[in-house]
């Protein structure tokens, strides 16, 4: 059964959430009215995924979601934002911080749950997968650390920027479209604006460096790999 920590200071959005994860019968929901409690919760015993609201009585949701993706034990956790915040730098930036999603409430339940669904079945895909390091030059990605290092020295990814990056090196032979990232990384039936892609390629140019992540004009994107090395498992 997965584990849920839900986080919500709104008593009755909360009973709704939770009553209607709970008929799904494969979810075990904790909720927290605190953003404090809910961290240190988190520190203590593992959750699958997070649905935090960004107003909350005692820490900015925005400021919990940075401290999650900072400690071991969550920073691959996805995290499910809910926010009454409909403004387009809101969103982005709830993205630069770490959030795999962002819902403006009002919301239908419907649609919660399809995202739920879908972050959870998007890791357990990501976790089967065969290859867990790749070298190129003095790039250097560990899938099952969750770690990149570029000339020897770490460099901090979001979950989302590092998933991304995963799935350009996994498919570097080929040209991978927007649809695909889409479809891949944000697997549910709702529309995504398409700006959120540009804001994780920008974001992992700026870490990385323009040359290795190539546009094809009209296509998408494509992962290149360095002319000095060959990449290695």
């Amino acid at each position: 059964m997965k584990r849920i920590a839900l986080v919500e200071d709104d008593a009755d959005i909360a009973y709704t959430i939770r009553l209607n994860l709970r008929k799904e019968k494969r979810y075990q929901v904790e909720h927290y009215v605190s953003g404090l409690a809910a961290l240190a919760a988190t520190q203590e015993k593992p959750f699958d995924l997070v649905i935090l609201d960004l107003n909350l009585p005692d820490i900015d949701g925005l400021a919990l979601c940075r401290e999650l993706r900072r400690a071991d034990e969550t920073k691959r956790v996805p995290i499910i934002m809910l926010t009454a915040r409909v403004e387009e730098r809101d969103k982005l930036l709830g993205f630069e911080i770490g959030a795999d999603d962002y819902i403006t409430k009002p919301f239908s339940m419907r649609e919660l749950l399809a995202r739920v669904h879908a972050h959870l079945r998007r890791v357990a895909s990501f976790e089967t997968s065969e290859e867990d390091v790749f070298e190129d030059g003095e790039l250097h990605v560990d899938r099952a650390r969750f770690e990149v290092r570029l000339k020897g020295e770490r460099v901090h990814l979001t979950k989302k920027e590092f998933d991304l990056l995963w799935l350009l090196i996994r498919n570097r032979a080929r040209v991978v479209t927007r649809d695909a990232i889409l479809a891949r990384l944000w697997d549910y039936d709702a529309e995504v604006e398409t700006r959120t892609v540009d804001v994780h390629i920008r974001a992992l140019r700026r870490k990385l460096g323009d040359e290795r992540i190539e546009t094809v004009v009209g296509l998408g994107y494509r992962y290149r790999d360095t002319p000095q090395k060959s990449p290695s498992r």
